[in-house]
């Protein structure tokens, strides 16, 4: 759905993108990941047809973004960091202002605009003035207005950000829905954990170049090492050891009621793991992978490429 080769931009002298390639498939969510500056808002530019690239090429929905731009245009609904809502108006006005703009009649767009209001508690509002609105219910209108007329690629900047908690679940749970309608999202966002729960894929994006890109799971193996797995007893097991030890399995840890172990293959491994602690008379009380986060894998990569992107 998404498709990204040797992309680049420069202003003047100042390169803000070089050379990332991306590849996301149909009803896939990506995080889009990096520091301020990094050059994902210029990447999403170029992949809504706002901006020209300078060198490579990208098409979204199978259309190219520099010769098809209107049809790539029509294919996207872009959630911005900058609004752009209309004070005077109220919610109904404006968002027949862009049902016009998208080019889609009036019968459907009402059914569509009367759902998402509804699903994003802004119905009551929808006389009221966007002056009048909270930061958190111009978030969710801005948010409507890019799924109004029902695009197949969405691109998402901070979509929670200034909602309270009730809120933000409404809207994670709105784009979970979407990835079984095979809508595909671009997600830009700070919030690691929110990036955690939704994404399939990640790409981070330092310098304006792409350090990593690929599953979660992948990227916390790549820089965080092989999973590593605890087991909690119920009584002290000092002197413990399998015999003969699994294939792939370490000994990283241990206290006087607790093991950890580096497990190269769980599938394989654990299993037998499990079978020599409990034929030994050893009473498991839990068995768990031990969880490396996303934040702790995106700090590890940013820190690991500071060194080899600033020479």
């Amino acid at each position: 759905m998404i498709v990204v080769e040797d992309l680049a931009k420069k202003f003047d002298d100042f390169t803000a993108v070089q050379g990332i390639n991306l590849n996301v498939a149909p009803g896939q969510i990506l995080a889009l990941l990096g520091p301020n500056g990094a050059g994902k808002t210029t990447t999403v530019r170029m992949l809504t047809s706002i901006l020209r690239p300078t060198r490579g090429r990208a098409s979204v929905a199978g259309y190219d973004v520099v010769t098809q731009a209107r049809q790539v245009r029509a294919s996207v609904g872009v959630l911005t960091e900058h609004h752009g809502l209309y004070n005077r108006m109220n919610a109904a006005e404006y968002l027949d202002f862009y049902r016009q703009l998208y080019g889609v009649d009036r019968q459907t767009a009402n059914l569509r605009i009367n759902e998402l209001l509804e699903r994003f508690g802004l119905a009551s509002a929808a006389k009221k003035r966007l002056g009048e609105y909270s930061k958190g219910m111009r978030q969710k209108l801005a948010l409507v207005r890019a799924m109004l007329h029902n695009p197949p690629v969405l691109l998402l900047d901070e979509p929670t950000s200034a909602m309270d908690p009730e809120s933000a679940r409404v809207v994670r749970d709105a784009i979970l829905g979407l990835r079984s309608q095979d809508v595909t999202i671009v997600l830009c966002t700070h919030n690691l954990v929110e990036a955690e729960e939704l994404a399939d894929i990640v790409a981070i994006i330092r310098r304006g170049s792409i350090i990593y890109d690929g599953s979660i799971n992948g990227l916390k193996r790549t820089l965080l090492g092989p999973l590593e797995f605890e087991a909690r007893l119920a009584a002290a097991a000092a002197d413990w050891q399998p015999d003969p030890w699994p294939q792939g399995v370490t000994l990283s840890g241990r206290g006087e009621d607790w093991m950890r172990f580096i497990v190269e293959s769980p599938q394989e491994a654990n299993p037998t793991l499990l079978n020599q602690m409990t034929a030994s008379g050893l009473k498991v009380v839990s068995f768990q992978e031990v969880t490396h986060s996303l934040e702790m894998a995106y700090l590890e990569a940013v820190s690991r490429y500071a060194g080899e992107m600033d020479v």
